[in-house]
């Protein structure tokens, strides 16, 4: 696997690269990435899970756009000059958190914040370090008498918004940052939040109501997405990779797994719909054991969004595949 340090490096070259074409490309053109028709307030969000916490506060009051394409990985997603022209003529730029988008470090300094407001919507939320959840999962492994070696890493799980409480916060965070740059529209934007937390608070619900009495808490998993999701409802996952769906488990990693899925008869590995689950699948056909999907919910596909699919029917999908294993 790639440094990370290194990678962070070459993604913040590269975007410092195409600030400076953007700026050389607007000053001979003088066009804008904004609707012009519009007088509205102009929102740029990054990926699925951001876009419709938005949309859901911003209703018909704000234009809300999603940077990357449908079913775009975001671990992997580098903005072009395009997507950078985008940001610099909203009025507001929302993502994730530093840790998802570790692109947005290299924007900031480029980027007139009289011009255009940016906002970590996850900036109040504690994030999880993967070493603490590795710990946690070596510790539930050696409850079982299994020896384990788990890699060291400094990451934290981007993955926020898999735990609905969380999702609250970051749809509040968004609700008041809307409301400060538009306060003429409070009044709706107040209302369609209450709404939307309304919602999430029914899905936290569910969640509690299904896994609360569960005897089995543990589950095994192609990427290592759902910590926050875990910790929320009192289980472990054990994953194959880490916090990136590209991750390569090592050959001990593979055989501790084995012999972990024969000993306690797991019959299940959950792996997600935009991954190529080569890995989980061989495991799978090794061990004898199905494979399920439960989405990490980073993006959806085009055919989804037209189906009509959301953030909170893909949670509750989720939650139908943990029961199954999760009882």
């Amino acid at each position: 696997m790639k440094n990370e340090g290194e990678i962070m490096h070459k993604k913040s070259v590269l975007v410092g690269l195409l600030l400076a074409l953007f700026v050389v490309v607007l000053a001979g053109c003088g066009q804008t990435a904004t609707n012009k028709g519009s007088n509205k307030l102009q929102v740029v969000t990054t990926f699925y899970p951001i876009y419709e916490f938005t949309k859901a506060v911003a209703g018909s009051d704000a234009d809300v756009t999603m940077l990357m394409p449908a079913g775009t990985e975001p671990h992997d997603y580098e903005p072009s000059a395009k997507d950078i022209g985008k940001i610099s003529q909203a009025n507001v730029f929302i993502y994730s958190s530093n840790n998802m988008e570790t692109w947005v470090g290299s924007l900031k300094s480029s980027i007139d914040e009289g011009q255009t407001k940016i906002l970590n919507a996850s900036h109040s939320i504690k994030m999880i370090d993967e070493n603490d959840e590795l710990k946690s999962e070596e510790a539930e492994l050696a409850d079982k008498e299994e020896t384990t070696s788990f890699e060291s890493t400094d990451n934290y799980d981007p993955h926020i918004w898999l735990d609905p409480e969380n999702a609250k916060e970051m749809v509040t965070n968004i609700s008041k940052e809307l409301i400060q740059q538009d306060p003429k529209h409070k009044q709706d934007y107040v209302k369609r939040t209450n709404a939307y937390l309304k919602k999430l608070t029914t899905l936290n619900t569910e969640y509690e109501t299904t896994l609360k009495n569960a005897k089995n808490k543990t589950f095994v998993t192609q990427h290592a997405a759902f910590a926050y999701l875990a910790k929320q409802y009192g289980l472990t996952q054990v994953a194959i990779a880490g916090i990136s769906s590209d991750g390569e488990p090592s050959p001990n990693r593979l055989a501790e797994l084995q012999t972990y899925i024969k000993k306690y008869h797991v019959d299940t590995i959950f792996t997600e719909a935009n991954d190529s689950s080569k890995i989980a699948n061989m495991l799978a056909r090794e061990t004898n054991i199905k494979v399920k999907g439960l989405n990490p919910i980073e993006g959806l596909s085009k055919a989804q969004i037209e189906g009509g699919e959301t953030y909170l029917s893909v949670m509750q999908d989720n939650l139908k595949s943990l029961k199954t294993v999760v009882k």
